[in-house]
């Protein structure tokens, strides 16, 4: 497991929406666009019905995120972060984690979501790898 820079850790805070890679059955990419969190060193995504990622991920748990970020390198590429990892999937949570990230992703007060939620699950990923241009490129 791969540790997360102070850097990668505000990238994956910012409020701004990741891309979510899994693979289909076939092999094929299937990309998802998600809230991201943190719990730990693992970034962590609220899903509160079944669905092709889920779907996936319990098949190949072979996951990346990216995230685009604050800043530029000194060519003037847009700072962005890739997240090599493997997804698990913890059973239920996904309403009230889905509730912390609405105060970042929608403002403060919001309640999310504003209907009964079934409990889902928190799709938690453990790193491997982190990539991309920042501060945080290996």
């Amino acid at each position: 497991m791969a540790r997360l820079s102070d850097d990668a850790r505000r990238a994956l805070t910012a409020g701004r929406l990741g891309h979510l890679v899994t693979l289909n059955e076939d092999g094929s990419p299937q990309a998802s666009v998600v809230w991201i969190g943190l719990d730990g060193d693992d970034v962590v995504v609220g899903h509160l019905m079944g669905g092709q990622k889920v779907r996936n991920i319990r098949r190949d748990p072979r996951v990346v995120l990216t995230v685009e970020a604050d800043g530029a390198n000194e060519y003037g590429l847009g700072h962005y972060l890739i997240v090599r990892a493997l997804a698990t999937l913890d059973e239920g949570g996904a309403p009230e984690l889905l509730q912390r990230l609405a105060e970042v992703y929608l403002g403060p007060g919001v309640r999310f979501p504003d209907f009964e939620a079934p409990p889902g699950h928190v799709i938690r990923l453990r790193v491997e790898g982190v990539s991309g241009v920042g501060p945080w490129a290996e």
